[in-house]
């Protein structure tokens, strides 16, 4: 038997101590010292998921107090706080994260690596999620509340808040370091870590969304820094950056901060098309309609993502040129998102069609996110912007975008892998259950604040007038049925998974799906693909 040198310097034989050197380590260690790439997307789910829950929290104390006119349960200062929370938790504690364990787990086995680029620093970004969600959270409990300048954190509001914006703005800091290590992890494993014959063109959908993703935050995150940190000198250090008293401009607060804001919409979107483009041709058993216009289109996504940020911006006072010039610029960005649409469309027609509950979540996207497509396209017309900026209509585009497109897509992908990641079926109806009382419940929330800020209802307000109470009342309704779905959804889908209890997981569970994922036991083994494999001519495939 040849003896191999191992990294650490001992010497054994092709299997003796191999299995013992390589097995997963037991008990906490495990978690606290984890190196693997599975081991940390699923610390980086189960924290993206208790955030979720907690930002979804804030949200219902926010629709309680909307039930009816009047001042129920909170006062408007906590009312503002409630609303910043939730924008931040979700947006950096939950969505963000979420995305990010799906890349941990599925990058690697997806092109065939052997582990993320950066095993240690993968552990490192993960961990600096704990103290950044604690400083963000204990806002709550600061002289003067959280912060309650709205996520956006406008100066000059937030040049006056308390202790808790401080924490707030280490805390957004400290998330903003973990995106960034995290993305050059998963830029550096996907251009160096393929098997041999993966050639780009060939690599799955998700790889190919992620890639793009993992660029876009690296070239936004440190704006966002740039932003928070002229805030923070302004309060504590003197500077005058957004003091216009003092010659500072807060408009300028805007620009720097919806420059990292606009790219940030898609960081939160793409890895969702990569998700669904893996899941749709699954269940049509069809290969994707259009595979590299798919690629341009996300890329032409991500480039004009940078150009139009001043659409946030129409009612500050812009020039007419510039009105003009984010209006198309905004339109524009619109047509590769329907090349997206008409590939998942192309690729469902005339397949062999399933719906179980991952393809029920990916329909559910389309469909959804396709109505959020289409208010955003009607609020890139700078008049009609400037009518329903601020009210509870953007309120309605942007649910409809990030939950029913961010959300759902991550709901499809854990129905899909979660087979490969468990080796447990979930149950079936059960997760239709999840998926009708989910998609019923959000159009419930959402739609009717169409209609509100369309008759001028403001966001943010804690109070509003009798004409606004049935919508707002159906409304409140709604976001409490979506609350206990997803409550319904933990415990009665993934804590069966997580403890082993349901059928066994055969290794391709799913008829059409392809990709080097299915090719490995399920469970997938602690260890996978230390020998790069040989695929065969599209790379979906290992040759024995």
């Amino acid at each position: 038997m040849s003896a191999v040198l191992h990294p650490h310097g001992h010497v054994a034989g092709d299997h003796d101590g191999h299995d013992d050197h390589h097995g997963a380590p037991s008990g906490w260690r495990r978690w606290v010292f984890a190196t693997n790439h599975k081991d940390i997307g699923t610390l980086y789910l189960l924290f993206a998921f208790t955030m979720f829950l907690f930002g979804g929290v804030l949200a219902l104390m926010i629709r309680a107090e909307l039930f009816q006119p009047g001042l129920q349960f909170v006062n408007p200062e906590l009312f503002n706080q409630l609303t910043t929370m939730h924008g931040l938790i979700m947006v950096f504690g939950a969505i963000m994260p979420a995305f990010v364990g799906f890349a941990n787990w599925m990058v690697p086995l997806q092109i065939g690596a052997s582990d993320m680029a950066f095993a240690r620093m993968n552990n490192f970004s993960f961990w600096l999620l704990i103290p950044a969600a604690v400083m963000l959270a204990s806002g709550f409990f600061l002289p003067g509340g959280a912060p309650s300048g709205g996520w956006t954190l406008y100066a000059p509001l937030t040049l006056q808040m308390g202790p808790s914006m401080d924490s707030g703005i280490f805390a957004l800091h400290l998330l903003g370091a973990s995106s960034i290590m995290g993305s050059i992890n998963i830029i550096v494993t996907i251009l160096n870590m393929r098997a041999p014959g993966m050639t780009l063109m060939k690599m799955p959908m998700f790889v190919w969304t992620w890639l793009i993703t993992a660029y876009l935050l690296i070239a936004v995150m440190p704006v966002l820094a740039g932003a928070i940190t002229m805030t923070l000198t302004d309060r504590h250090f003197g500077t005058t950056f957004f003091n216009p008293a003092a010659g500072g401009d807060p408009v300028m607060f805007q620009h720097i901060f919806w420059f990292f804001g606009h790219p940030e919409v898609y960081i939160m979107i793409l890895p969702a098309f990569g998700i669904v483009s893996q899941i749709v041709p699954a269940f049509a058993r069809k290969k994707l309609f259009g595979y590299s216009s798919m690629v341009y289109a996300t890329s032409s996504i991500a480039i004009l993502s940078f150009i139009v940020w001043a659409h946030h911006m129409y009612a500050t006072g812009m020039p007419v040129t510039g009105q003009l010039f984010f209006m198309y610029a905004t339109m524009l960005i619109s047509v590769p998102t329907g090349v997206k649409v008409f590939n998942w469309v192309a690729t469902m027609w005339r397949g062999s069609m399933t719906f179980e509950t991952p393809m029920l979540f990916a329909v559910g996207f389309i469909f959804v996110f396709t109505m959020g497509g289409f208010t955003g396209l009607i609020l890139s017309m700078a008049p009609i912007d400037i009518q329903l900026q601020d009210t509870y209509y953007v309120v309605a585009h942007f649910h409809y975008v990030l939950v029913a497109g961010s959300l759902f897509s991550m709901f499809a992908g854990f129905y899909y892998w979660s087979p490969k990641w468990t080796g447990v079926m979930y149950n079936e109806t059960r997760g239709k259950i999840h998926f009708w009382l989910t998609i019923v419940s959000f159009n419930v929330t959402f739609f009717p604040m169409h209609f509100l800020g369309l008759a001028g209802m403001p966001r943010r307000y804690a109070d509003y007038p009798m004409q606004f109470a049935d919508f707002n009342e159906v409304a409140s309704i709604g976001a409490f049925c979506f609350g206990l779905s997803q409550v319904y959804f933990f415990f009665f889908v993934v804590l069966p998974v997580m403890l082993g209890r349901g059928e066994k997981a055969p290794q391709r569970p799913w008829d059409g799906a392809e990709g080097l994922e299915w090719e490995i036991p399920s469970p997938a083994p602690f260890h996978t693909f230390e020998n790069p494999p040989k695929l065969n001519a599209d790379a979906t495939k290992i040759l024995a």
